[in-house]
């Protein structure tokens, strides 16, 4: 198999920039989300009546450790409601505050095909997400897992989130093929997908969670059909990587970078 030549090693080691505020502000998030991941953890192995506590009826009686979880966690999602300017572009560029017109007139057909193409896409996305969470939910109904187990694939999709926003993500990778999450087509349906398992927990904390996540998709939704130039970068030169401040590809663009070579020597070598 042939070796990565030196000058496209240069080329990978050249994509990394100086870390953003916002990069070193979702490290920290994905190293916090881990670390609530691993108290889950903890709990359903050693005590797993605290973990389901979450979703009992005496969640509302008292005010405990398990509120300022929930209160994290919904914090999390207003500022996507009411965007932040500490969270990344890929959810603020709906806002009409960090629209940029370009100055030569776009295409608007060009446009309108990025939309359609973008929503076959996305819709293909959602029927992957609830065919693969369909297979949990069956295990629940039947009595094969709990709550505790719903609980713990929720938090897991948590940090997975993050983890898809900053190192890999299998639907940009695999379907949307978008280059960086600054333009993701479906940015703001994370929360949708984090919570998906609490829907089948009849509780408030479960239900609270998972209706608000939809709340962030339905209102993403409208704006994407309502004002689809603020999601495409050839009618937003806010999203166009020479305008970008995020910056939150310092590691996944390297990743793809090394992944592209050693695809293309893989291929080269078999032929």
């Amino acid at each position: 198999m042939k070796k990565i030549k030196r000058p496209d090693l240069e080329k990978i080691k050249n994509i990394k920039r100086p870390n953003s505020f916002t990069f070193i502000l979702y490290m920290c998030r994905l190293v916090f989300r881990g670390l609530i991941l691993l108290a889950a953890v903890y709990l359903y192995f050693a005590h797993r009546d605290l973990l389901v506590s979450f979703v009992r009826d005496d969640f509302l009686r008292t005010f405990d450790w398990r509120h300022v979880i929930w209160l994290v966690l919904m914090f999390g999602m207003i500022i996507h409601i009411l965007p932040a300017k500490f969270i990344t572009m890929g959810s603020r560029k709906s806002s009409l505050n960090t629209y940029t017109e370009p100055t030569a007139h776009y295409d608007s057909d060009e446009l309108y095909r990025f939309v359609q193409i973008m929503n076959v896409k996305a819709w293909k996305v959602m029927l992957i997400w609830l065919c693969f969470n369909a297979v949990f939910a069956v295990l629940y109904l039947f009595g094969v897992i709990g709550n505790a187990e719903m609980l713990l694939l929720s938090f897991l999709y948590f940090v997975s989130d993050m983890i898809c926003i900053l190192i890999f993500c299998p639907f940009q990778s695999l379907i949307m093929k978008n280059r960086c999450c600054v333009n993701c087509r479906i940015f703001d349906w994370g929360h949708f997908m984090i919570y998906t398992p609490l829907l089948f927990i009849k509780s408030f904390f479960s239900w609270s969670l998972f209706f608000t996540a939809c709340i962030v998709l339905i209102r993403w939704e409208v704006i994407y059909a309502s004002h689809p130039e603020r999601f495409w970068h050839g009618s937003n030169t806010t999203l166009q990587c020479e305008n970008c401040k995020d910056r939150i590809c310092q590691i996944k663009q390297p990743l793809k970078e090394m992944y592209r070579h050693i695809s293309k020597n893989i291929q080269d070598y078999l032929k």
